[in-house]
C-alpha cells in the first residue's frame, strides 16, 4: 500500500478508533471516518495534517451512505462494536449487520485490504450473544472478503478504557466489589497503542492478508489480581463480595434491564458479560490453528498496565494525584 491511500475507518470516534486514527496518518495515509454524527467528532482532524483526516455522515443501517464512504478506498478498518445493548445499539445489528453491509459495500468497491476488530472469544457457538454475534460477524466478513485481516484483542486498556476506570469508578462509591467466579477468569490486557499498530501493521503487512490474530500484552492475570492492582493503584481498601456466576448473571440481567432505558447510563455489569467471564479471555485460548499473536504482526506490547493504568487512574485516589500512598 502507498503512503498516502485512502483508509476508510469505521468507528473511528471510539476509544480504540482514535489511536487508530492517529496511527494511520503517522505513517502518512489519508484517512476517512465515516460516523453518524461528524459534528461531535471534529477532534480527529487535529490526529493529522491539514485536509488529512476528512469526516463524513454515514449509518451502517443505510447500504447508500456505506457506499460513498467506500469512494476511492485503498483500505477499511472496521472497529463498531457495543459492549453491552441498548435501544436500537444491538449486538446483531451493529456486529453482524453492520459488518455484513460495510464487507459488501467493500466488495463492490474492489476493496481487498480490510481489518476487522473482533475479540477473543469470538465463536459463533459461544452463550454470551456477544461472543457469538462477534464470531458471526467474523464468518460473514470471511465469506465476502476471504483476504480479510481479523484481530482479536483481550481487554484493551488506556486512558479511557471501560475496565480498569469502570471498577476504579465502582471502588469509589461501592462498599464492596464483586468477586465473581471467584476472581479465578483470566485476561491479558493489551495497550490501546499496541492494538492501534496492530491495526496498521494488518493493514500493510501482504502476509497478513486472509489471517487471525490474537492480541494480547506482555503479562496475564487473574481477575483478582487486577481488582487488587487497582485498589492498589487508587489507595483505597474494599473489601470483596464473592458473586458464583449464576447469582452474578441474574444481577447482571436484572441491571441491564433495569438501565436499558436511560440512555445516558451504561449498566455496570450485564449477565452477558457474566457469561463471558466464564471463559479466559487470553492468547490462545480458542485452540484454533493458525491463528497468530501480536508479535507476529511484528508488534512487541511492552507496555503493561503497571507503567500505564496509573496515570490515569490517579483521579480516583481520595487526594488526588499528588496523594501519599497509605494502602501497605
Amino acid at each position: 500500500m502507498a503512503a498516502d491511500d485512502l483508509i476508510v475507518v469505521f468507528g473511528g470516534s471510539g476509544f480504540i478508533g482514535r489511536h487508530v486514527i492517529k496511527a494511520l496518518a503517522r505513517r502518512g495515509f489519508r484517512v476517512r471516518a465515516p460516523m453518524r454524527r461528524p459534528h461531535l467528532g471534529q477532534e480527529l482532524r487535529v490526529l493529522g495534517d491539514v485536509g488529512q483526516i476528512h469526516l463524513m455522515q454515514a449509518n451502517a443501517r443505510f447500504p447508500e451512505s456505506i457506499a460513498r464512504a467506500m469512494e476511492d478506498a485503498t483500505g477499511v478498518v472496521n472497529l463498531l462494536g457495543v459492549l453491552h445493548e441498548q435501544g436500537k445499539q444491538t449486538f446483531q445489528a451493529i456486529h453482524v449487520d453492520a459488518t455484513v453491509a460495510i464487507a459488501e459495500a467493500a466488495k463492490a468497491s474492489g476493496v481487498t485490504r480490510f481489518v476487522q476488530v473482533s475479540a477473543i472469544g469470538a465463536d459463533p457457538a459461544s452463550k454470551s450473544a456477544y461472543g457469538r454475534t462477534k464470531g458471526e460477524a467474523e464468518a460473514a466478513l470471511r465469506q465476502r472478503i476471504p483476504t480479510a485481516t481479523i484481530l482479536r484483542p483481550s481487554i484493551v486498556f488506556g486512558a479511557e478504557d471501560s475496565f480498569f476506570n469502570r471498577f476504579a469508578e465502582m471502588a469509589k462509591f461501592a462498599p464492596a466489589l464483586p468477586l465473581i467466579g471467584g476472581g479465578k477468569s483470566k485476561f491479558q490486557p493489551v495497550h490501546v497503542q499496541d492494538v492501534a499498530d496492530a491495526v496498521v501493521a494488518a493493514l500493510t503487512r501482504p502476509e497478513a492478508a486472509g489471517r487471525t490474530y490474537e492480541l494480547g500484552g506482555p503479562r496475564t492475570y487473574t481477575f483478582r489480581e487486577l481488582l487488587d492492582f487497582i485498589l492498589l493503584t487508587i489507595d483505597r481498601k474494599r473489601p470483596y463480595a464473592p458473586l458464583p456466576f449464576f447469582l452474578a448473571e441474574a444481577m447482571g440481567g436484572a441491571m441491564a434491564s433495569t438501565l436499558n432505558a436511560i440512555p445516558v447510563m451504561a449498566p455496570p455489569l450485564t449477565g452477558d458479560q457474566v457469561r463471558m467471564l466464564k471463559q479466559d479471555n487470553v492468547v490462545g485460548i480458542s485452540g484454533e490453528k493458525g491463528v497468530g499473536t501480536i508479535a507476529d504482526l511484528g508488534v512487541a506490547p511492552l507496555e503493561s498496565i503497571e507503567s500505564i493504568v496509573p496515570t490515569y487512574l490517579w483521579r480516583f485516589r481520595p487526594y488526588g494525584q499528588f496523594q501519599t500512598r497509605q494502602t501497605p
